[in-house]
């Protein structure tokens, strides 16, 4: 039993990376650092190489001898940093998981703050780089991005996408992260039940290299936004999101064309060269569409429901 509380890893850095062979060397030797004064001989460095094609394993490899904490993996090509992540996660041993990005702007240093936020009761801490250090058009599609996720999540972040976070065992081994997913998981923790909060953290500019992501992600980060609410909020009832369409959408047919129809009682107007009249009945019917299909989800819902192990159950009074 001793030897097993001794083996015990309180805290663990999972680091994805990809194409960041410069960076490596300084960022292990600060994280092991602040590791180091944080749990010593209770930590353990999670790199994750996504597939990069720069020699970053290579450096990594060379960094093991140096380093017994440091960890590895490896995926035999590029997958994405959501998939790092998932599988960083599911190796990770220790009782709190700190995740950041491997290319030096997020701050090891910050990590010893991040944890003492999670002490105050909360289950995943967020950094929010509150000074950042990025382009403008980068940083500003991240504040649009980040105030409609906030509207739509129902969690006020100023920053979802920032790498640096802590995360307790337990929710991390519950995220599902794949696609994007990775930018909405405060949001994915805050719709599960789980307490959400954020802290400011330093920024640094990029000293190596350059950014791996394109304008492209924020249509793909809007999609995925979609999906978080369809697959947490609604995905016990999701005719209540569809519904509320439809019904909008119809409501709103059946009131142009009822306005149409006493025009034309009152000879007024002719239906036949009115097209307001034809988008009122395409409305109708679109949303008539938009109900039905949300009463087919709720019928599969209900062959798939009723387990107990799909709900979170916080704290449970002994038997």
């Amino acid at each position: 039993m001793e030897r097993r509380e001794q083996n015990r890893v309180q805290l663990s850095v999972v680091i994805p990376l990809f194409n960041e062979a410069e960076s490596l060397p300084e960022l292990v030797a600060k994280v092991d650092q602040v590791c180091q004064s944080i749990a010593p001989d209770a930590y353990e460095i999670v790199a994750v190489d996504d597939g990069s094609t720069d020699g970053s394993f290579a450096v990594l490899q060379q960094l093991l001898e140096q380093y017994p904490r440091l960890r590895i993996i490896r995926f035999r090509r590029n997958y994405g940093k959501s998939a790092a992540l998932a599988v960083g996660f599911d190796r990770a041993r220790g009782d709190v998981i700190v995740t950041m990005d491997a290319d030096l702007q997020d701050d090891p240093e910050e990590i010893p703050r991040l944890l003492a936020k999670l002490e105050e009761g909360y289950d995943l801490v967020s950094g929010w780089k509150k000074k950042r250090y990025d382009p403008w058009h980068k940083t500003v599609p991240s504040k649009l991005f980040n105030w409609v996720t906030s509207i739509v999540s129902g969690v006020r972040l100023h920053d979802f996408n920032c790498g640096l976070k802590a995360y307790r065992k337990e929710i991390a081994k519950r995220l599902r992260v794949y696609g994007e997913m990775h930018r909405y998981l405060p949001a994915i923790a805050h719709l599960m039940g789980f307490r959400v909060t954020e802290i400011p953290v330093r920024h640094h500019p990029r000293k190596y290299g350059r950014s791996k992501f394109g304008a492209g992600r924020f249509i793909k980060g809007f999609l995925d936004l979609l999906t978080v609410v369809l697959t947490t909020r609604f995905a016990r009832r999701p005719l209540h999101f569809f519904g509320s369409i439809g019904i909008l959408m119809a409501v709103v047919g059946f009131g142009i064309d009822l306005y149409l129809t006493i025009e034309w009682i009152l000879g007024k107007t002719f239906l036949s060269n009115r097209p307001l009249a034809l988008l009122g009945i395409a409305l109708i019917i679109v949303g008539v569409q938009f109900i039905s299909l949300g009463l087919l989800a709720e019928m599969i819902v209900q062959q798939q429901a009723g387990s107990a192990e799909d709900y979170l159950i916080e704290w449970e009074s002994p038997q």
